[in-house]
């Protein structure tokens, strides 16, 4: 065979094998056109119906992330604790200050003191009246909340800490009724209920206003923003020595060193301090003087009803059968002891002091005491702000008396 010959047959066969092979490929992986092409209309619409309605399934995926399903009615009244300030969703139920008092001594008192006075850096909720215009507020139930219901809702909501939603509605009831108590908006006899509940009026009812931020401080966010070179310096205007967060630096020694310059207007500060406490002293000898000159023999009803009044003092003080000192002394026999004097108890100096005077519990002194304890013993530790009535007072001494 000649040279050329053999060069086509070669170049023929080559064309031949890749022919078969692209037809076979062709075959299998190429959709073959319709047979008749009327049909190729209809074939395109039905694939782009497809295609839209998978687009479609997509979006919808997209607006509900295809998880879960609609909640039960049941389920949501199962999370829906809303109180709202015109008494929606109070369930019914009441509790007295009392009973309050002593399920706040068992739950909340750790962290909110025995009477509602704070402690460290826990909340106070009982003070601070008249205080929301100075220049460090104190921002409590009595002083700041405008509703009731904000303290119902977020009690029976979140507390007590760490044991969420175990307390009874009533138990709920009762607690918020002794803190109003504790802030002196209600009596030691009241009784809060789904039914007197909006009844109770709250200091700060008309201190908001509604929430115009955004239109009336539109200008802050609005208008451009500097990203660079926008203040020559920066310079420190206050300090959080209030919330004592304000680290010691070199410049407290030259404050110290310029001490001496202030003293004359220290001095006249402290005597107007001094004054003041003598005039609330003079103001606590008023119903001392009257407790003095009532006092007269014995009186078991009397004891009794202090009994219920010296509730107010059991979280700290023991009396009776086995009493022991707690964080306040034990007062088994404390009418005529010496004052400060209780063995085995560490008192605060001012109770040390009184003691080195040689002060005597006798109706006089207890019933000032009792009065206004942070007047009558000037830095004393204890936070109970004292007793208003002089009914109490006296029927607090009378049972403390029947414990000689």
């Amino acid at each position: 065979m000649s040279k050329s010959l053999k060069l086509y047959a070669g170049a023929g066969l080559g064309t031949l094998v890749m022919f078969t092979a692209a037809f076979n490929f062709a075959d299998r992986n190429v959709a073959p056109l319709p047979t008749q092409a009327p049909t190729v209309a209809a074939e395109l619409d039905g694939d782009m119906q497809w295609i839209a309605a998978a687009i479609a399934e997509e979006q919808r995926k997209a607006t509900t992330f295809g998880l879960g399903r609609a909640a039960l009615p049941e389920e949501v009244a199962a999370w829906d604790h809303d109180v709202s300030p015109d008494g929606t969703g109070l369930p019914p139920g009441s509790g007295d200050v009392w009973t309050g008092e002593e399920v706040f001594a068992e739950y909340c008192a750790i962290c909110h003191g025995d009477f509602a006075e704070g402690i460290d850096n826990w909340p106070k909720l009982a003070g601070g009246e008249g205080t929301l215009a100075d220049e460090d507020p104190l921002k409590t139930v009595g002083s700041y909340w405008p509703y009731l219901s904000t303290a119902w809702d977020y009690i029976h909501r979140s507390m007590p800490f760490g044991n969420a939603q175990s307390l009874t509605d009533d138990e709920v009831y009762a607690m918020v009724a002794y803190i109003l108590y504790s802030n002196n908006l209600v009596d030691d006899d009241f009784v809060l209920s789904n039914e007197n509940f909006l009844e109770v009026e709250m200091p700060n009812a008309n201190g908001f206003i509604v929430d115009d931020r955004e239109t009336s401080e539109a200008h802050f966010w609005k208008q451009d923003v500097c990203m660079s070179d926008c203040k020559d310096s920066v310079e420190i205007t206050m300090r959080a020595a209030v919330l004592d967060v304000t680290p010691e630096d070199e410049g407290a020694e030259e404050e110290a060193s310029a001490a001496p310059a202030a003293a004359p207007a220290a001095v006249e500060e402290t005597v107007a301090v001094v004054e003041e406490a003598a005039a609330v002293v003079e103001e606590a000898a008023a119903p001392v003087e009257e407790v003095v000159a009532t006092a007269a023999a014995f009186d078991p009803a009397l004891a009794e009803s202090g009994a219920k009044v010296f509730k107010k003092c059991k979280a700290c003080h023991q009396i009776g059968e086995g009493a022991s000192n707690k964080t306040g002394p034990q007062l088994n026999g404390i009418m005529g002891d010496a004052i400060g004097g209780r063995d085995g108890f560490k008192y605060s100096k001012v109770f040390a002091g009184l003691n080195a005077e040689g002060k005597v519990w006798d109706d006089a002194e207890m019933a000032a005491f009792l009065a206004k304890p942070k007047a009558y013993a000037k830095g004393t530790k204890m936070s109970f702000a004292g007793l208003r009535k002089e009914d109490d007072i006296k029927a607090v001494i009378e049972f403390l008396k029947s414990n000689q």
